[in-house]
């Protein structure tokens, strides 16, 4: 799980930052994405690919994870996935959690002149596209490959889960704290009663 970023290393870059997203495909809620760079790579938790692991499990790690890493978050809501599409909705919400994991690292780091070539992003999937100076990879299944990319999986896993659930207590009869804005039958059927919430995408097909 650390074959990329030894590799990386080796190469001389410095600070290497795993990326993923969570919630491409529901049908409501935000897409959120975490950039994540550890401090440790020693983990007493569970640390895979956070579709693998149980709720319970996600929970544990994600408070290890905020504690042996730096790490920041990013999400693109659903107004934002209805006007450019939850592909490049997804690439701007990997920006921003870049963005905002920058502002997490210390001055000692960050005033270094050539901090942004010593950067290397490793991200999960086959594509990516962002105004970003840092040099970067893409790794399908990632999350399932590299230790920083699957951390960034549970971060990005958990917060959005934790936005889902108080989302259930605003609009509670759609049963967010379940299917989290997933395409399950009951959210089908609740959609069909209640129609849509202001957090549903309308260009996704109900």
């Amino acid at each position: 799980m650390l074959s990329y970023e030894n590799r990386f290393k080796r190469k001389g870059f410095k600070i290497i930052v795993g990326i993923d997203e969570a919630g491409r495909g529901p049908l409501a809620g935000p897409v959120m994405a975490a950039a994540v760079c550890l401090k440790s790579i020693k983990f007493q938790s569970v640390i895979k690919d956070s579709k693998k692991m149980t709720s319970r499990q996600r929970e544990i790690a994600y408070k290890e994870i905020c504690k042996k890493s730096y790490f920041g978050v990013g999400m693109s809501q659903p107004s934002i996935i209805d006007k450019i599409n939850i592909l490049n909705a997804t690439f701007s919400a990997m920006t921003k959690a870049v963005k905002s994991l920058i502002k997490q690292l210390p001055a000692s780091i960050t005033k270094d002149k050539n901090f942004g070539d010593k950067i290397f992003l490793l991200i999960d999937g086959n594509t990516f596209k962002a105004n970003l100076p840092f040099a970067f990879e893409t790794i399908v299944k990632g999350d399932s490959k590299s230790l920083s990319i699957s951390c960034a999986s549970v971060i990005a896993k958990v917060t959005r889960d934790h936005l889902m659930e108080r989302m259930d207590k605003e609009y509670p009869q759609y049963g967010f704290r379940q299917h989290k804005g997933y395409a399950t039958l009951k959210h089908r059927q609740q959609i069909k009663k209640y129609g849509l919430t202001p957090i549903h995408r309308k260009s996704f097909t109900f």
